[in-house]
Parts: structure tokens; C-alpha cells; sequence
């Protein structure tokens, strides 16, 4: 299988039809290698590699279907289902969501892992659109997407490990942000439920992202 010297061990997989799972990748934006589910086994290496952030070698041996990355994969997906409140029933995205697709895509069937149940808040401050931190799985689309692409560097990462959270500016409520441009770009990035668009009922929330790699284009341009 050929690649070109800058092309990446995901990308590479994804032109040949090849399925690797991942949340935090989206074509137009930078890559953040955050979510793992992409670990892939590379021969001669003792240690699983993100496929998102490792380059194609010649000569290079890569396995992505072991039970070994098959039980990783899981593990992290029952944990980002932990680690905050996704309830599908009654969510706008229900239907429409990566991280529910890819539980299902992985033969998910129930967490095993104690839910933290954290306490976290709903920000609806903003005229349009709803930031639901109960479920952010923290990927990041949307902060890259607002600095990138949007150039207005709204979105942010507050605090470390299971108490990240994403703010706005200096942690004010989302509608009092003066940077915010209210473009929606965030939204539509966002691979769950976390980002939605006001007046959306369970599983009405649709979202459009084929736009994002002509506007990288335009802005590299």
C-alpha cells in the first residue's frame, strides 16, 4: 500500500476503505490525537501508536483489528461513557451521535466501569445554542474549529483530567462571550450532544460538516 511522505497512518487507512475508529479527527482541522480511540499495532513497536499522529514508513507493518486494540477501544468508550451523564433517550443527537455510532459500530452493549455521575452544568445562556457539559467526551473539535477556522479563539480547555471543561473566554457563560461570533461552527463539529442548536427535540439534531475541509482551503489560501 503506498502513501505519501506526509500522510498520516489514519488518513492513509481512510483512502483505502479502511475503517479506523475516532472522535477527535475531523478532516479541515488539526490533529489533537486526544480520544486514542484510533491505536492501531505497529510491528516492532512495543507500545499501541495513535494512528491519527503517526506517519506511514516504508516497510511499515500495521495491524488494525487485534483483540488487543478491539479491548482498548472499548475501555475507552466505556469510559468516556462514565465519566459524564449520556442519557441517548432523551438527547437532541439521539440517532446523529459519533460516540453512540461507534459503540454500536465496536459491539458496545453496557459500561462495566463505575459511572462518576459528576455534577455539571448546562450552559443555555446563549441566545442560539446550548452547551450541555454532561455530554462533552472533550474531543476538542470545537476549540480547534473556533481558533482555525473561525478565528476567534472563543473556546477554551479549563482544568485537567475527568474535571477538564470546555469555557468561553475567561469562563463566562457562553452568551455574555464577547469574541463568540455566534457562527455555529462549534455546533456542528461537535460529535455528541454536547453542542446543539436551541429548540431541537430528542434526536431532531442533525449536523453538517462538509463544508469544514473547503473552508480549511480557503483560509490556507
Amino acid at each position: 500500500m503506498a502513501a505519501r511522505e506526509d500522510e498520516t497512518i489514519l488518513q492513509l487507512a481512510q483512502e483505502n476503505g479502511i475503517f479506523i475508529p475516532t472522535l477527535c479527527h475531523m478532516e479541515g482541522l488539526s490533529e489533537h490525537g486526544g480520544c486514542r480511540l484510533c491505536l492501531v499495532e505497529v510491528k516492532g513497536s512495543n507500545r499501541l501508536q495513535p494512528a491519527c499522529m503517526t506517519y506511514a514508513e516504508e516497510g511499515m507493518e500495521v495491524n488494525t483489528t487485534s483483540p488487543q486494540i478491539r479491548s482498548y477501544r472499548q475501555m475507552i468508550l466505556e469510559m468516556l461513557f462514565s465519566e459524564r451523564n449520556h442519557v441517548c433517550s432523551v438527547c437532541v443527537s439521539n440517532g446523529h451521535c459519533d460516540l453512540q455510532y461507534l459503540a454500536a459500530k465496536t459491539g458496545l452493549t453496557h459500561v462495566e466501569v463505575p459511572y462518576l455521575n459528576p455534577s455539571v452544568a448546562v450552559d443555555a445562556s446563549h441566545p442560539d445554542y446550548i452547551m450541555d457539559h454532561n455530554r462533552c467526551i472533550l474531543c476538542q473539535r470545537c476549540v480547534r474549529v473556533c481558533g482555525e477556522i473561525e478565528w476567534a479563539g472563543t473556546k477554551g480547555v479549563m482544568g485537567r483530567g475527568i474535571n477538564s471543561r470546555i469555557i468561553h473566554d475567561l469562563n463566562e457563560d457562553w452568551g455574555n462571550s464577547l469574541t463568540c461570533t455566534s457562527c455555529g461552527k462549534c455546533v456542528e463539529v461537535c460529535p455528541t450532544g454536547a453542542l446543539v442548536s436551541k429548540g431541537k427535540s430528542a434526536g431532531e439534531m442533525e449536523k453538517r460538516r462538509d463544508w469544514l475541509p473547503y473552508l480549511r482551503l480557503m483560509r490556507e489560501e
